[in-house]
C-alpha cells in the first residue's frame, strides 16, 4: 500500500463514505473522516496525496476545511462533493484552489478518472517546479543571474572555487558585478556563517589603507590614540574582499604579499605577528598584467592573487541577459519605491537591446529605477527610461564634426561643445524616430513639447553662428 496514492474521504454520511472507500481502495489507499476535526487529525499526521470532501459536514463548513487544507505546507489535492451543486458554489470552490467540483449522486468511475487525472496534474506540477529550480541553481548563483553562454563557465568556476581555499582575482570592467561574484564565491565556501569583509583600496589613502588592512598600536603615529583591529583580523575565519586591488602602493603591497604567503600581519607600530586564517578575494578594472610589465604592481604578488581568475564579460557581450536582469530589476526596485511591479513596454526592450551599457550592470539597473519611477502607466516604456538611452554609445559618447570648430569655437571648453553635440544628436535622433513628429520626440527624449522647441531653436542659433564664424571677413562684410 505504502506505493499507491492517499486518498482522504471526509462525508457526514457514512453510505456515502463506504461507498467511495469500496470502489477506490483498489487503486489508492483511502482514508474515511466525518467531519473537519478527523479530517485535519489524518492531514497533520499522513501524507494525503488526495482530499476528496463534501461541502456540508453537518455542522462543519467544506469550504473551511479546504481553506485549512490548502495552506498546509505540502497541501492535498482537493475536490469538492456535493447534493446542492451550482455554478457560484463550483466557482467558489476553484477560486479558493479546488481542483475540481463534482456533485452527487456521484458517478464513481468518473471520481476515480478525476483522482487520476488530478495526481497527473500535480506530479506535472511538482516536475515543473523541479525543472525550475534546477534551471535557477544552475543560471542563478546567490543573485548571479546569467542565461548567456558567456555565463555558464563563470558560474561553473564560481562552484567549483568556491569551497577550496585558493585565492581568487576578479576582473571586470566598472559595474560587472566583482563584488556581487565575491560575496556568491564565500557564500558557496562552506563557511558563510563566518563574515565576508570588504575594503575599498581606492577609496583609501596609502596611510590608511596599511592601518585599514593590518591594524594599528596605540601610539604607532600622530592620532593613533588607541590599537585598531585590522580588516584581516576582522576577516579572520572567513573572506577578506580587496577592490580595486591595483590601487595599493608599493609599501602595502609587500606587507599584503607576506600575508598571503605565511598567513601572517603585524599591526603597524608592532613587530609581533599574528596568525591568521583568511582567504582573500581581490578584484579590479585594470589589467594587472600590463601593470607587472610597467612595473607598477609586483609581480609575486599578482601570482599569489590570481589562482583562479573569473573574467566578468561587460553587459554589451552579454545583452540576452538584459531581458533577465531587467525584470529582477523592475521587480526589486518597485518594491524598494513603494511602487507596484510594472513590467517593460513592448518598445523599451528593444532600445534596451541596441544601447552599449558603458556602465555595464549597474547602468542598467539605475535606467531601470529611473523607469519605475517616472512610469505613469502600467508598463514601463521606452520613454519613461533615461533619454540617453537613445544613443546606442552610452552618455559619455562624444563626437563633434571637426569642420564645426573653427575660429572662435575652438577656443570654447571642449568637454561643453562635445556634451551640446551629443545632446542635439539625441534630438535628431528622436525627431527621425518619430517622423519629425516633434511631440513624440519630446516624449521619446523624456522632456516637455515646449522644452524640445527651446532646444531646437538654440540649435538652430548655434548653427547660425558657426556658419556666420566660418566666413572671410571680407565675405561677411560684403553681405
Amino acid at each position: 500500500m505504502d506505493d499507491l496514492a492517499t486518498v482522504l474521504i471526509v462525508d457526514d454520511e457514512k453510505h456515502t463514505r463506504d461507498g467511495l472507500r469500496l470502489s477506490l481502495e483498489d487503486e489508492f489507499d483511502c482514508y474515511v473522516a466525518s467531519n473537519a476535526a478527523e479530517a485535519m487529525e489524518y492531514l497533520a499526521n499522513d501524507k494525503i496525496d488526495v482530499m476528496l470532501t463534501d461541502l456540508r459536514l453537518g455542522e462543519d463548513d467544506g469550504m473551511k476545511l479546504l481553506d485549512t487544507a490548502l495552506a498546509l505546507p505540502k497541501p492535498p489535492v482537493c475536490i469538492m462533493m456535493t447534493a446542492y451543486g451550482s455554478v457560484d458554489t463550483a466557482v467558489e470552490a476553484m477560486r479558493r484552489g479546488a481542483y475540481h467540483f463534482v456533485t452527487k449522486p456521484l458517478n464513481l468511475d468518473e471520481v476515480e478518472l478525476l483522482i487520476k487525472r488530478a495526481l497527473r496534474s500535480r506530479t506535472l506540477e511538482h516536475e515543473n517546479v523541479a525543472l525550475k529550480q534546477q534551471v535557477e541553481r544552475k543560471f542563478s548563483i546567490e543573485g548571479i543571474l546569467g542565461q548567456a553562454e558567456v555565463m555558464k563557465p563563470i558560474l561553473d568556476t564560481i562552484q567549483q572555487v568556491a569551497p577550496s581555499r585558493a585565492t581568487v582575482l576578479i576582473e571586470g570592467e566598472s559595474g560587472t558585478g566583482k563584488e556581487l561574484v565575491a560575496r556568491a564565491v564565500h557564500n558557496l565556501s562552506g563557511r558563510p556563517k563566518a563574515s565576508i569583509v570588504a575594503v575599498h583600496c581606492a577609496a583609501l589613502a596609502p596611510q590608511i589603507l596599511e592601518s585599514e588592512l593590518f591594524g594599528h598600536e596605540k601610539g604607532a603615529f600622530t592620532g593613533a590614540q588607541e590599537r585598531r583591529i585590522g580588516r584581516f583580523e576582522q576577516a579572520n575565519g572567513g573572506t577578506l574582499f580587496l577592490d580595486e586591488i591595483g590601487e595599493i602602493d608599493a609599501a602595502t603591497q609587500v606587507k599584503l604579499l607576506r600575508a598571503l604567503g605565511e598567513q601572517t600581519i603585524e599591526r603597524v607600530g608592532s613587530s609581533k605577528p599574528i596568525q591568521i586564517n583568511v582567504r582573500v578575494i581581490a578584484a579590479t578594472n585594470r589589467d594587472l598584467a600590463k601593470m607587472v610589465e610597467e612595473g607598477k604592481f609586483r609581480e609575486d604578488l599578482y601570482w599569489r592573487l590570481r589562482v583562479v581568475t573569473i573574467h566578468l564579460p561587460p553587459l554589451r557581450d552579454r545583452k540576452s541577459d538584459i531581458a533577465v536582469l531587467a525584470d529582477h530589476f523592475l521587480k526589486e526596485l518597485a518594491k524598494a519605491n513603494g511602487k507596484a511591479y510594472k513590467p517593460l513596454g513592448e518598445d523599451a526592450l528593444p532600445a534596451m537591446m541596441k544601447y552599449n551599457w558603458p556602465g555595464n550592470i549597474r547602468e542598467l539597473r539605475a535606467a531601470i529605477e529611473h523607469g519605475v519611477v517616472m512610469s505613469n502607466s502600467s508598463r514601463v516604456m521606452l520613454k519613461h527610461l533615461p533619454s540617453y538611452l537613445l544613443n546606442p554609445g552610452g552618455l559619455w559618447t562624444r563626437k563633434a564634426p571637426a569642420t564645426e570648430v573653427p575660429g572662435e569655437v575652438a577656443a570654447q571648453s571642449k568637454s561643453d561643445l562635445d556634451i551640446e553635440e551629443a545632446e542635439h544628436q539625441l534630438i535628431l535622433t528622436a525627431l527621425q524616430r518619430s517622423g519629425n513628429n516633434r511631440t513624440v520626440a519630446a516624449e521619446l527624449l523624456g522632456m516637455s513639447r515646449r522644452t524640445l522647441q527651446r532646444k531646437l531653436k538654440d540649435m538652430n542659433m548655434v548653427r547660425t553662428h558657426r556658419r556666420r564664424q566660418v566666413v572671410p571677413e571680407t565675405q561677411a562684410t560684403d553681405s
